[in-house]
């Protein structure tokens, strides 16, 4: 008897900009993602990651903010109060997203670095749908990719210390769709990416 066939993966990069540095106390104040490709047992394909994309901007959800996150993504929260969607409104719309672009597919959200925007879409996934189509833990943390194929340590990994080919032609911008597509162009090329194949540190001096 032969083993189930898994599921393909569809990545899907993932970006929110947000005033603070846990939801619940701050608030997500927008939410972009991309489809960045799909793996199966034959390998991974890339998407063009502009194809097909989710974007919204949310009404804060308390008064509290950080100015210095705020500054990062340049929204104006007094705006987005007035015309930013609701919460619960916005994260229906993504999931069913998800839903539909996955079709056939496990979704899984990526990220560089995952864990903030895990933290928040998670949180607001349950907190305003009930529920995550990523379920608990269908999430993907570019760095620790990269750090485990390029074979360094987690915490020295950043765009800097990266091979120029592996780099993202798009500027991040600190838009939340804009970096959504530009990330998934690092995915693209991360998963393609043999890695340092062979460990070979120097010899010691002397």
């Amino acid at each position: 008897m032969s083993a189930r066939r898994a599921r393909p993966s569809l990545y899907l990069s993932v970006d929110i900009e947000a005033d603070g540095p846990i939801p619940g106390p701050y608030s997500m104040l927008s939410l972009g993602a991309a489809v960045a490709g799909v793996q199966d047992a034959d390998g991974f394909r890339a998407a063009d990651p502009e194809e097909r994309t989710f974007y919204r901007e949310l009404k804060p959800i308390s008064a509290q903010f950080v100015p210095e996150a705020l500054a990062v993504s340049g929204l104006d929260r007094e705006r987005l109060a007035a015309e930013g969607a609701e919460p619960a409104v916005a994260l229906a719309e993504f999931a069913a997203w998800v839903r539909e672009v996955s079709e056939g597919a496990q979704p899984v959200m990526c990220g560089y670095p995952a864990p903030y925007d895990w933290t928040f879409l998670y949180w607001y996934l349950v907190r305003f749908t009930g529920g995550s189509p990523f379920g608990h833990s269908g999430c993907l943390d570019m760095k620790t990719l990269y750090a485990a194929k390029a074979r360094v340590p987690l915490r020295a990994v950043a765009k800097r210390t990266m091979p120029p080919e592996l780099l993202p032609r798009r500027r991040h911008t600190h838009h939340a769709l804009d970096d959504a597509v530009e990330q998934a162009e690092l995915l693209a090329r991360l998963m393609e990416w043999p890695g340092v194949t062979v460990y070979d540190p120097s010899p010691p001096a002397g």
